[in-house]
């Protein structure tokens, strides 16, 4: 991608997301350069290294198809569904080396920055797009691109044991995702409560919780049952499923008050993360 494009993928998306996609795929990249053993299991997951950077060179392609205006059909958007695409994907796709997929990676991060580069010289923009969590416009899109990126580059980097490419930045850029995502994947709950969550350097919001729903408000509600402090890199890896929410707490990376703090631990279980 030469200097003229990024710069116009810049001015497409919000300010740094086009660019921490380029970086976090180039990240990726460079954590499986010389990865001496792609068979090595990825803690927390029944993945090795090389299943899960196949995984994400192929979600990374589905998504510059999805940017560029195709339909492609991926599951129905329960977490099952997924996990089955997910599944049947690898059994499609053999390839396991490092190399190759960390090309990829990379490439088709480009490929889908220059169809949101298109879509907007084309006037189409502002068009939803069908995905496997329903449809989004690009914003929220590459949003989702940069978390599935960040959420499986941390996996490579513990199967690795080499340093995760997680910040604070790159959190606040996944908010627009995983605040798209939560109705979508709300469990059933009988639980009536009202929530703020305050990811720390960043802006508040609120998660109303009524009859098995659940509504993402703009500002932090009213009436707030409890208020969550949560430290950036905490808060992306719990809204992923890495991290428990008592293992945050103890480390004081979540903070919890209001008139019923004892909800706090109960807020990522109420969410099946995909």
């Amino acid at each position: 991608m030469d200097r003229e494009t990024q710069a116009r993928t810049r001015d497409c998306l919000p300010e740094g997301l086009g660019e921490a996609i380029r970086e976090t795929a180039g990240a990726i990249a460079a954590l499986l350069d010389g990865a001496p053993d792609m068979t090595v299991p990825v803690p927390g997951l029944e993945w090795t290294v090389g299943e899960t950077a196949a995984h994400l060179a192929l979600a990374n392609r589905l998504m510059a198809d999805l940017a560029s205006g195709q339909e492609r059909v991926y599951g129905d958007g329960t977490p099952q569904s997924l996990a089955a695409a997910n599944a049947q994907s690898l059994v499609d796709f053999p390839e396991r080396a490092a190399e190759p997929l960390a090309a990829m990676i990379v490439e088709q991060a480009d490929v889908f920055l220059d169809g949101v580069d298109r879509a907007v010289a084309d006037g189409t923009a502002g068009r939803k797009l069908a995905t496997p969590l329903g449809p989004m416009d690009q914003d929220v899109l590459a949003s989702y691109l940069l978390t599935h990126m960040l959420g499986h580059g941390y996996d490579l980097a513990r199967g690795l044991r080499r340093p995760h490419m997680i910040d604070e930045m790159r959190v606040g850029l996944c908010l627009p995702f995983l605040k798209a995502a939560m109705p979508r994947v709300v469990t059933a709950s009988a639980l009536t409560a009202r929530y703020t969550v305050r990811v720390r350097g960043g802006a508040a919001f609120g998660v109303a919780f009524a009859d098995g729903r659940v509504e993402v408000l703009p500002d932090p509600p009213e009436r707030s049952d409890c208020t969550i402090l949560t430290e950036p890199v905490a808060f992306l890896l719990i809204a992923l499923g890495r991290l428990g929410p008592w293992q945050a707490m103890a480390r004081g990376a979540v903070l919890a008050w209001g008139r019923k703090p004892w909800l706090a631990p109960r807020f990522p279980t109420l969410f099946d993360a995909p």
